[in-house]
């Protein structure tokens, strides 16, 4: 057995309780052997736990905490960070960001999915969801990089003949089919259209029934907008979530991004069908959407994950950030200081996020996958420590975690990232910015 331990720090539980505990982990399994004096049972008994690790990571002063999950974004959209802001959504697609992705080649998707990996890794987070193009090229990112993800073709058809329509659904379909499991089962599918408004409902139906049959989940953005809101209700005189439910879009292995304008009804649908939300306060409030029923959505008990939306509307893919916004944002929104507390958005970043996934992690605890991020307390703006889990929710930053670890493999050591080379990743992507825009015909 090839064991990793990180030692001398204090665990955050899957309760919530902090403890003072080493974690040991089974490398060869990527799982939690130990946390602690509390070891894994393994069929035929208790699995014995080495008195001297293989390897060992400081975590002396830190907090060993769930490898984060953004559980929705379009990673490689970090090629259009600071390209187009101000403006509201449809404005911001139609002029911009759309005529951009026109011009994206697989190489540039591919470089600008290196660049948000590399981010990621160096803010602690183990697992995200990725609905965007060249998902093949996105795969091999992951596999490099040594995180987990759930991947997808993102299907537009508005604009486009019924042919290129036709294709883009199946082409949907296909990554599902054919990338599920790539990254030594690290890269799941899920089969993606953009949203209710931006594909035709025929195509809707015939992707979701193809989906539905291959067992393949459904991601897509719903009620993000008043403007993906009414026009569903003057059209079909039924609020999203119940389209929604007629296309047969809603399940527990299911996830929506956004969930800005629900209504009380779309609320108790979700609930009732077990698909979970992604809630993204940061693009939200930068494109001026709207704060989501966070407090609500939560108390229907609907599963409610975190999730950064593309760098080109955050414009950063750091979830301690996004756990801050969270909670401030659901304060205003509910009009209740004790809404959306610490440890609710602590949660939503790390185990919800998994469970709206369908991804192992977000929790640690003997026999969890081995997905870990270790945060270091020493730091003047982390002084003192009266309540840690209240500091990842309000001041922690991405900059604070020391360690990453997925799967069992140690991805940043000592604020090292092991499995991507920082400085070519950043020159390739900052070469693939400066053709794309070329490309666009800007500035």
């Amino acid at each position: 057995m090839n064991t990793l331990r990180l030692a001398g720090g204090r665990v955050l539980r899957p309760d919530g309780r902090v403890t003072e505990a080493d974690v040991t982990i089974d490398r060869d399994a990527g799982t939690v052997l130990a946390v602690g004096d509390d070891a894994a049972t393994a069929t035929g008994g208790d699995r014995d736990v080495p008195s001297t690790p293989d390897e060992t990571l400081e975590a002396e002063g830190s907090l060993v905490v769930p490898g984060l999950v953004n559980a929705h974004t379009h990673v490689a959209m970090t090629l259009l960070r600071g390209y187009a802001d101000d403006k509201p959504l449809d404005a911001w697609l139609r002029e911009d960001i759309w005529p951009a992705e026109a011009e994206l080649t697989p190489d540039h998707i591919e470089a600008g999915a290196a660049l948000g990996a590399l981010e990621m890794i160096r803010s602690g987070t183990t697992a995200f969801a990725d609905m965007y193009f060249a998902m093949d090229r996105v795969a091999d990112v992951v596999d490099r990089a040594g995180l987990r993800a759930r991947l997808g073709h993102g299907v537009v058809t508005v604009g486009k003949e019924e042919g290129d329509a036709r294709a883009d659904v199946a082409e949907s379909l296909a990554v599902a089919r054919d990338l599920d499991g790539a990254a030594g089962g690290r890269v799941r599918t899920a089969f993606m259209p953009h949203s209710l408004t931006t594909v035709g409902e025929e195509y809707l139906r015939e992707g979701i029934a193809k989906a539905r049959d291959a067992g393949v989940p459904i991601h897509l953005h719903a009620n993000e907008t008043e403007d993906e809101v009414d026009p569903i209700v003057d059209e079909r005189g039924e609020r999203p979530i119940a389209y929604a439910a007629d296309l047969d879009a809603l399940g527990p292995d299911d996830f929506f991004a956004h969930g800005v304008h629900l209504d009380g009804s779309e609320i108790d649908r979700l609930a009732e069908s077990g698909t979970a939300v992604v809630h993204c306060p940061a693009s939200n409030m930068k494109l001026a959407s709207g704060m989501a029923p966070v407090q609500r959505l939560r108390e229907a008990g609907v599963t409610v994950a975190l999730g950064t939306d593309g760098a080109a509307s955050n414009n950063d893919l750091d979830l301690f950030d996004e756990m801050r916004d969270a909670a401030m944002l659901g304060k205003l929104a509910a009009d209740d200081a004790a809404a959306v507390p610490a440890e609710a958005v602590v949660e939503m970043a790390t185990a919800a996020g998994a469970d709206a996934l369908g991804l192992p992690g977000g929790r640690i605890e003997p026999g969890a996958a081995a997905d870990l991020a270790v945060v270091d307390f020493d730091a003047p703006h982390l002084t003192p420590v009266h309540d840690p889990v209240s500091h990842l929710a309000y001041a922690a930053r991405g900059s604070d975690v020391r360690h990453t670890v997925c799967d069992g493999e140690v991805l940043m050591r000592d604020r090292e990232v092991l499995t991507l080379n920082a400085e070519r990743v950043r020159e390739r992507a900052a070469e693939a910015a400066a053709d794309l825009v070329d490309r666009v015909g800007g500035e």
